[in-house]
This record gives structure tokens, C-alpha cells and sequence, in this order.
């Protein structure tokens, strides 16, 4: 039986987003959650989360591009607003990063979801993947090593093999995203952080694909703690302002919360699992 772990990104970005991902939690259709504490809506969210930390990973999306900061960073968004991800990507490559500032936001977020959901997240990964950006992921495992977080949480590796990745489409995206990655799994391992092995759900987000095709691509050549991301809501005029990735959600949702979902899982002979139980059970 292949058993993989299916978490939904962006948790409290917006109202419809968030209804859609409780929606799928009601349904046993997700294994893991990962939230935006930076968004406004994040209190509210979170009471309505909390019923279902039992039944997923629950996991902070660490965010560094999205809207504002949740204190002051004069080096990183100076005018109160996180810099575009290309920005941060450059600034990332050439050592030009406020590490000292983005640890400090990193406390913050990790605070933040605690308040809320009165407890640590069960993983950490990272809005369009910059906690595993070269110098962040640097402030970040200082930040874990200092609150003494080695073997309470674990960390998402965004990405994976060759041959894994290449056996799935949009691999241009995955390929790009484990170079800027690369040595982030072993660095994160040193310090004392399991990860999952294994990962896929990359989309291009064209709401004309057929995302039930996509989503069986997502289950070839999986690694032993197989990990997929997926990107479920409703959209609206909100998400709009915020996200170019809108009607896409709706055909995840749909998807995902469709029959056609559990037959596929059947075709598979896969099961659903929270990643923290697959790494207990290495």
C-alpha cells in the first residue's frame, strides 16, 4: 500500500480558502494543514481549526513575501510589506539577507501560532518555499535550536530526487525550486530535524487543466515519507488581491472532495497518512 501524506497550503490566507480546507478535514480528505499567522483572518481561523488537531498535522507556513510582517524588519520591508519572492530569492543567493531580523519574524510567526492554537505547530515549511531558501533556512534552524525544538516538530524538504522528479510534468518548477534548495535536508538533519522524503503537487495553477489527471502524476516514483502539497479553496475577489492562484483552487476543492478522489486512492491502493506518523514508524 502506498502511503503518502496530503497537506493543503495557505490556511487563513482568506475567508473561502479556509472553508474549503475545513471542509476537507470534515471529510477525512487531508493529512496535514500548513497556516499563514500572518494573515489578518489568522485568529478566527484559528479557533476554527482546532477541532481538527487530531485528525491532520497541523503546520505554520512560514511566510517572508506575502503582505506585512507581523513586527518590524527596517533591512526586509521597509515600508511594512514583505518583498516580492524573486526579490528575497536574489537577496538569498547573494548573502544579502537581515538574518538577524528574519529570525526575529520567525519567532514571531512560531508565537503567534502557539497564542492561537495553544500549542507548537507539528511542522514548519514555508510560503512558496522560503524557509528552505539558503540564509533563511539558516535563521530558521537557529530559531528551532534555541527554543529547543529538535525532534518535536519536523520540516518539509521541497525537494527530491532526479528521476522522481522528472517522471512527473511541470518539472522545470521542481527542478528549479531543489536546486535553490539543495542541502537544505541534510543541513536540517545535522540539527536534529526528521523531514519527509519525497515530494510532489506542483501545478501551474491554470484553471484549465485537469486536475484529477495532475494529481495521479503526484503519486509516481514516491519516496518513503512521500509528501504532496495541494492548494484547495474558494475563490473570490479577496484571494484575487492576494494570490494569482484563484479558480485552480475551486477545481483542487472539488477534486479532492469528489468520489473520483476516493476511487483514485483505491486504483492506487493508497491510503492517507499524517506525516508524523509515517516518521514515527521509520
Amino acid at each position: 500500500m502506498l502511503r503518502f501524506a496530503l497537506c493543503a497550503d495557505d490556511y487563513a490566507l482568506t475567508p473561502g480558502v479556509s472553508r474549503g480546507i475545513l471542509e476537507l478535514l470534515e471529510a477525512g480528505r487531508l493529512s496535514a494543514v500548513s497556516v499563514l499567522v500572518t494573515a489578518p483572518k489568522w485568529p478566527q481561523a484559528a479557533g476554527e481549526l482546532k477541532p481538527f488537531a487530531s485528525a491532520a498535522d497541523i503546520g505554520l507556513h512560514l511566510n517572508l513575501t506575502l503582505g506585512a510582517p507581523l513586527g518590524a524588519l527596517p533591512g526586509l520591508a521597509p515600508a511594512n510589506q514583505f518583498p516580492a519572492l524573486g526579490l528575497l530569492v536574489r537577496s538569498a543567493l547573494l548573502g544579502r539577507l537581515p538574518l538577524a531580523e528574519i529570525a526575529a519574524e520567525i519567532a514571531r510567526q512560531i508565537d503567534s501560532f502557539a497564542q492561537y492554537l495553544g500549542r507548537l505547530p507539528d511542522f514548519i515549511d514555508g510560503h512558496q518555499h522560503v524557509h528552505a531558501l539558503p540564509g533563511v533556512r539558516d535563521a530558521l534552524l537557529q530559531v528551532l535550536v534555541e527554543q529547543h525544538l529538535g525532534g518535536r516538530l519536523w520540516l518539509r524538504d521541497p525537494g527530491d530526487r532526479l528521476h522522481a522528479i522528472v517522471a512527473r510534468p511541470l518539472r522545470r518548477k521542481a527542478l528549479a525550486l531543489a536546486a535553490l534548495t539543495a542541502g537544505f535536508a541534510s543541513q536540517a538533519e545535522t540539527s536534529g530535524f526528521a523531514l519527509n522524503q519525497g515530494f510532489a503537487g506542483f501545478s501551474d495553477f491554470a484553471p484549465s487543466r485537469d486536475y484529477a489527471a495532475i494529481f495521479a502524476t503526484f503519486l509516481r516514483s514516491p519516496g518513503p515519507r512521500h509528501l504532496v502539497m495541494c492548494h484547495p479553496g474558494y475563490s473570490d475577489d479577496a484571494l484575487a488581491r492576494l494570490d494569482p492562484a484563484t479558480s485552480s483552487r475551486d477545481a483542487e476543492l472539488a477534486f479532492l472532495l469528489s468520489r473520483a478522489f476516493a476511487q483514485m486512492l483505491a486504483i492506487h491502493s493508497a491510503k492517507l497518512i499524517r506525516p508524523s506518523e509515517a516518521l514515527r514508524s521509520q
